[in-house]
């Protein structure tokens, strides 16, 4: 009898804060962000303030999860994160990775599927926030990402191109190996572990485990990309081969943390 009340409020509590986030996100584009064109001309500064806002609301909604009894969270290598300029790569197995990685990075900027932008909840927030959309593709969307990271924004891409389902393997495209190799840029992984699994691709969010939820992020040691370049006659094959050195990366149980 108790496990069942514990998780009948889980279910409210994960409902409640979705709801608050939803609410929050509609606030932001309606009314905080259109302030801040009006109020900030210059773009760079205004994306600046903005990203700072929507990591507060971030951290916010992750405490109120926590609070909740929702879910716990385990943050190994933090200081991994620290400073601007990271090229971050992740897995990503739930609906609130991008959630939890924007609430803990400073400058935080994310490629991001052109259709948020223009989702009713979310566009004003996602575009008041500059993120990187990959609507454009090729060397556009790479070029617009290694701006973003040598400008001294953090950002973060899932390799995968979408929420990893539960009982395949994991397949990563080659779009995140490419934008470090067009761009020199040394990778920090970032390797998110949820247990018991949830909110993963197709699952719905009432659909609660039967406990709470626990978050391991493990930030990596940074993986440095002229090897590949190095040892490859061709960008397209050095791409190839890192994308393979992050299958391995992210397929493995374990990841040494230091």
């Amino acid at each position: 009898m108790r496990d069942r009340l514990e998780r009948g409020w889980r279910v409210l509590a994960t409902g409640l804060c979705f709801a608050s986030f939803s609410l929050g996100s509609l606030m932001l584009g309606a009314m905080v962000f259109p302030f801040l064109r009006l109020a900030i001309r210059n773009r760079a500064r205004r994306v600046a303030i903005a990203r700072q806002v929507i990591r507060g609301m971030f951290r916010l909604f992750v405490g109120m999860m926590r609070a909740t009894g929702v879910l716990t969270i385990e943050v190994c290598g933090a200081e991994r994160l620290r400073g601007g300029g990271r090229l971050i790569l992740a897995n990503h197995p739930t609906l609130i990775d991008v959630v939890l990685l924007l609430a803990l990075v400073d400058r935080g900027d994310c490629v991001i599927k052109g259709a948020l932008g223009r989702n009713p909840i979310m566009r004003g927030t996602v575009r008041g926030a500059g993120f990187v959309f990959n609507d454009g593709g090729g060397e556009e969307l790479l070029a617009d990402c290694v701006q973003s990271v040598r400008t001294g924004n953090n950002l973060i891409i899932f390799p995968e191109g979408t929420r990893t389902s539960r009982d395949e393997p994991i397949r990563l495209q080659r779009g995140a190996a490419r934008v470090a190799v067009h761009g020199e840029l040394d990778i920090t992984p970032v390797r998110i572990v949820c247990t018991p699994a949830t909110l993963a691709k197709g699952e719905k969010w009432y659909r609660v485990p039967p406990r709470r939820v626990h978050f391991r992020i493990e930030v990596g040691e940074p993986i440095a990309v002229s090897p590949f370049i190095d040892a490859s006659p061709t960008a397209a094959l050095a791409a190839r081969r890192l994308t393979r050195h992050l299958t391995d990366y992210f397929s493995r149980e374990e990841v040494a943390i230091a």
